[in-house]
C-alpha cells in the first residue's frame, strides 16, 4: 500500500518567491519482513515505486509506527524520497551569557533543564540549583541503594541531575502537542546524543543507559555558555519582600547560602514534599488535586509479545511489545501507566521508611520482563473522607501506603507482591515469580498494603483486572505479579499560577513548573512547560529593557 505526496519548499529567484519541489513523500504500510534490514526495506520501497532498488533516489524514514490491531501486524511509514537539504538540529543554540544573574531555576529535571536551555537561547543568565548529585555519582548511589536496601534521601531515583526521568526509561511519547513544539524538544535531545530515530518513531524512547549522557551533554553546553549548575544544594526557603520573591535560601555541605534574583522557577518534581511545605510558609497558593495510585504489574515479555503480535511474536523486525489499557469500574478509572517493555522494576522511594516502585528500560529493551503501572485515580474528597485532610492530605495518603509496603516487605526495599490470580481470589501468594526487581519480592497479600490509607484501592484494581481480562484473557495469569506500591505517578497537589504570566498569583516572581507544580506528566510535557516559562520570562526581560 502506497500513497504519494509532493513536498515543496520556499525558493527565490530574480522574479521573486516560488514553490520549488524538493522531495516526494510516500505513506507505506509494510509487512514486518520488509523491515528486517536496510536491504529488505529498499526492495519493498522499490516495489512500491515500480523500480529496481538500485534506481531508488536518496530516501529517509520520517515517521514510523506499528499497527498491531487485528491479526496483521504492519509497519506504517512516512518516507521522503529525493535530495534533502541538510538540517541542523536544535536551532537556535544557546548563546554566551555575560550579563547579571536574572533567574534562579530550582530543580534540574526536564522542566528545569529545558527552562535553563531556553533562557540561554534567549540570552537570559540563570543558575540551576539541584539537591541531588550529577549523573555519575548518582549512578553509584543507585547501585548501592539496590545492594544495601537503604535510600539516600537526597540522591535516588527521583532526586539528582536529570530528575526522575534520567533513570526511569526515557520515554518521550506524549499527547502534549498543543503545549508547545514537541519536535524542538526531540531535536535538542538528539543534538546532545539521543538516537536520531526518536525524530521519526511514533513512540520515541531513549533508554536509561543513554539518557544520563544526553543530560550531561546538555549541561556541559550550558556551562560553556555561562550557566552555573549547583549540585548537592538543597533549597529550604523562598526569600520574599512585600509579596515579591527576591531569591532563595539553600544548604550545601552544612553551609547556608542566599542567592538573589527576582525570578525563581520552581521545577522540583513530583516528590519534593519539603518544597511544598516551605511554599506554604511563604504564602504560595496551592490546591489538592487527583493523582493515580496502585502497583506495578509485571509479565514475561514473551507473553506480552504473543498477546500483542500474535503469530508475529518473535519476528526480528519487531521490538518488545507495549500495551496501553484503561477501563471504568464502579470505583472509578483503572488504567496502565508508564508501561516499560523489556524493562525493570526499580525502587523509587525518597524517604527511608517508605517503599515506592517505578519502571525503567534500556535502549534495546532486552529484558525478559514487561512492567507497567496499574493504578486507579484517587481524588481529594476520597482521601479527606478517609481522614487525610488538609492541603497535604494526598501526601498523607501516599505516605501511609508507602510505609505499609515498607513494613510488609520486612523493613527493607524488598517489595510485597502477589501473583495476579491469587490477588483476584483475595488470598496471599505463597511464592513469587522470578522478577526484574533486584532488591527482591516478598510473597504476601498486598491488599492490606493498598488499603492501608483507608481507601478501597485493592477492590478497584481487582475490578479493573477482571474487566480487562474479558478483553485480554491472557493478561490474567499467575505468571504475572503485582508489586506494591506505585504511588508517585504525579504530584497530589498543584501550585497555582496565572494562565498568562505563569507566575504565582500570590508571590510575584515565582514560576511553578513541571510535574511538581502539577502542570506536566512525563519528560516531554515537563520540558515544554519549562520552555514556555523561559519564553515568558525572556519576553518580560526584553519589555523591561525597552526605553520608555
Amino acid at each position: 500500500m502506497c500513497e504519494r505526496y509532493d513536498v515543496v519548499v520556499a525558493a527565490r529567484d530574480g522574479s521573486g518567491w516560488y514553490a520549488a519541489p524538493m522531495s516526494q513523500t510516500r505513506q507505506l504500510r509494510l509487512h514486518p519482513d520488509a523491515m528486517v534490514d536496510e536491504a529488505a526495506f529498499a526492495v519493498a520501497l522499490a516495489k512500491a515505486e515500480g523500480c529496481a532498488a538500485s534506481e531508488l533516489p536518496p530516501y529517509q524514514i520520517v515517521r514510523k509506527a506499528i499497527d498491531a490491531r487485528g491479526r496483521k501486524v504492519r509497519f506504517e511509514l512516512v518516507v521522503e524520497l529525493g535530495e534533502r537539504e541538510p538540517q541542523e538540529l536544535g536551532l537556535p543554540h544557546p548563546v554566551t551569557l555575560d550579563g547579571p544573574l536574572e533567574v534562579i531555576v530550582v530543580g534540574d529535571g526536564p522542566a528545569g533543564l529545558f527552562c535553563a536551555y531556553e533562557l540561554a537561547r534567549r540570552g537570559v543568565r540563570c543558575v540551576v540549583i539541584e539537591r541531588g548529585k550529577r549523573v555519575q555519582p548518582r549512578r553509584r548511589d543507585l547501585a548501592s541503594l539496590t545492594r544495601r536496601g537503604f535510600v539516600p534521601t537526597e540522591s535516588n531515583y527521583c532526586f539528582g541531575e536529570g530528575g526522575a526521568g534520567t533513570y526511569s526509561d526515557g520515554k518521550l511519547y506524549t499527547r502534549a502537542n498543543k503545549r508547545g513544539n514537541v519536535r524542538d524538544v526531540l531535536e535538542v535531545l538528539a543534538l546532545h546524543g539521543a538516537p536520531t530515530q526518536i525524530l521519526a518513531d511514533a513512540r520515541p524512547h531513549i533508554g536509561s543507559n543513554l539518557l544520563p549522557k544526553v543530560v550531561t551533554a546538555m549541561r556541559e553546553r550550558l556551562e560553556a555558555c555561562g550557566v552555573q549548575f549547583c549540585f548537592g544544594e538543597k533549597v529550604t526557603e523562598l526569600l520574599v519582600e512585600g509579596g515579591q520573591v527576591v531569591g532563595v535560601r539553600s544548604e550545601c555541605d552544612d553551609q547556608v547560602h542566599e542567592r538573589l534574583a527576582r525570578r525563581v522557577v520552581l521545577a522540583t518534581g513530583h516528590s519534593g514534599r519539603d518544597v511544598w511545605r516551605f511554599l506554604q510558609t511563604a504564602g504560595a497558593r496551592m490546591v489538592p488535586k487527583p493523582f493515580a495510585l496502585g502497583v506495578r504489574i509485571e509479565h514475561p515479555q514473551g507473553l506480552v509479545n504473543r498477546m500483542q503480535y500474535g503469530r508475529f511474536a518473535g519476528h526480528a523486525a519487531l521490538p518488545a511489545a507495549y500495551y496501553s489499557l484503561k477501563t471504568q469500574v464502579s470505583h472509578g478509572a483503572v488504567f496502565s501507566f508508564c508501561m516499560c517493555p523489556g524493562g525493570w522494576i526499580v525502587p523509587a522511594a525518597t524517604e527511608a521508611d517508605g517503599l515506592v516502585v517505578n519502571g525503567m528500560s534500556l535502549t534495546k529493551r532486552a529484558s525478559p520482563f514487561a512492567n507497567s503501572g496499574f493504578v486507579t485515580t484517587v481524588a481529594p474528597e476520597q482521601w479527606e473522607a478517609a481522614g487525610h485532610g488538609g492541603l497535604f492530605g494526598g501526601v498523607s495518603l501516599q505516605r501511609a501506603i508507602e510505609q505499609s509496603a515498607f513494613e510488609a516487605g520486612g523493613g527493607t526495599l524488598r517489595a510485597p507482591a502477589t501473583r495476579v490470580m491469587d490477588f483476584l481470589s483475595g488470598k496471599s501468594s505463597q511464592d513469587a515469580p522470578v522478577t526484574s526487581y533486584r532488591p527482591g519480592l516478598f510473597a504476601t497479600d498486598i491488599a492490606p498494603v493498598l488499603d492501608a490509607g483507608g481507601l478501597t484501592i485493592a477492590a478497584a484494581l481487582r475490578d479493573g483486572l477482571r474487566s480487562l481480562g474479558r478483553r485480554m484473557p491472557r493478561y490474567l495469569t499467575n505468571d504475572a505479579v503485582l508489586v506494591a506500591t506505585e504511588s508517585r505517578t504525579s504530584a497530589p497537589l498543584r501550585i497555582e499560577r496565572d494562565s498568562e504570566s505563569l507566575e504565582s498569583p500570590t508571590l510575584a516572581g515565582l514560576y511553578p513548573a513541571g510535574e511538581g507544580a502539577g502542570f506536566a506528566g512525563g519528560i516531554v510535557s515537563a520540558a515544554l512547560d519549562g520552555i514556555r516559562i523561559a519564553g515568558v520570562i525572556a519576553s518580560r526581560q526584553s519589555s523591561a529593557a525597552l526605553p520608555a
